[in-house]
């Protein structure tokens, strides 16, 4: 499966359900000013998305689509192809972004300089699709302390002291500059293949959600920073691929959050601090969810 020359890029494309947005994915990664190589690794979509997406692909067009039999997760499906490419790079896309003809090569030539040679990961302007900084495109590790200072808003009780800041950075002034930073958004994340190496591939106990809050932890302690570039921009249409089944997302990234807490913090915090995080997680899930079935209770009704 490994990219021959003079392909540097190898993007990772994994879909479950992406519908029409997939093919535009696909797309708008094809149109790039750079010699790339596409993989499509398939969940066991239900849709036509894959259909669609082999209709209208040229002949020649360097992609190559893996079906699988059955869901295996966001992560499991990553690493089957981040394990056997050899591309000095590897770009993580979700099949609901867009990117623009030099994105790829903009990414490319800001890792290339001797300055960034020891960032392992990299990350763009991740937009809305009316223009606007989307939430997650910048942010701190989200770890116990500051998830209780998002969910008690201490953050908006003491807007000066730092060590009340939201791990969500989108509230911050833009940097004029590509600068370091803890955590990028997971919808589009450009890797070193050589820092891969030495962190590992993803954690495939993530099923979906959090297993990119758990690689930039390990990157950052393997020694490969994180870049945030803010002149590369890349339009991510949030929850697209989701709609389908919301509750059963919302159940991932619950679980996730407390695997990823329970693996990096257990023994950082104390145990009555970690057990109250925990308790905040699995209550705000219940909170979100009560609505949700309800709402998907109504509609069935309805119909």
């Amino acid at each position: 499966m490994s990219c021959t020359s003079p392909v540097r890029v190898s993007v990772i494309i994994v879909n479950y359900n992406g519908g029409a947005l997939l093919t535009e994915c696909v797309q708008s990664v094809l149109l790039s000013t750079i010699p790339i190589w596409i993989y499509v690794v398939d969940n066991a979509s239900v849709d036509q998305s894959i259909s669609i997406l082999t209709q209208q692909l040229p002949p020649d067009a360097p992609i190559t689509v893996i079906q699988n039999s059955e869901n295996r997760g966001f992560a499991a499906a990553v690493n089957q192809v981040l394990s056997q490419v050899e591309t000095d790079y590897s770009v993580v896309l979700n099949p609901d972004c867009l990117l623009q003809a030099d994105t790829l090569q903009q990414f490319c030539a800001v890792l290339d300089q001797e300055q960034y040679r020891t960032y392992g990961m990299a990350g763009g302007l991740v937009r809305n699709p009316d223009g606007t900084e989307q939430a997650g495109c910048r942010r701190a590790i989200p770890s116990p302390w500051r998830a209780l200072v998002r969910v008690l808003h201490l953050n908006r009780w003491f807007p000066q002291q730092s060590r009340f800041d939201n791990f969500v950075l989108t509230e911050h002034p833009l940097p004029s500059q590509p600068v370091a930073i803890e955590g990028i958004s997971g919808a589009c994340m450009v890797v070193r293949q050589e820092a891969v190496l030495q962190v590992g591939l993803m954690d495939e106990q993530y099923f979906l959600h959090c297993e990119d809050l758990d690689w930039f932890m390990r990157f950052g302690e393997a020694g490969w920073p994180i870049l945030f570039i803010p002149h590369i921009n890349i339009v991510h249409i949030k929850g697209a691929c989701s709609q389908r089944e919301p509750l059963r997302v919302l159940w991932y990234k619950h679980r996730g959050m407390i695997r990823f807490y329970k693996k990096f913090f257990r023994q950082r915090y104390p145990l009555v601090l970690y057990w109250g995080v925990a308790t905040a997680v699995w209550l705000r899930f219940g909170l979100l969810a009560v609505p949700l079935s309800v709402r998907r209770w109504f509609n069935a009704l309805v119909l």
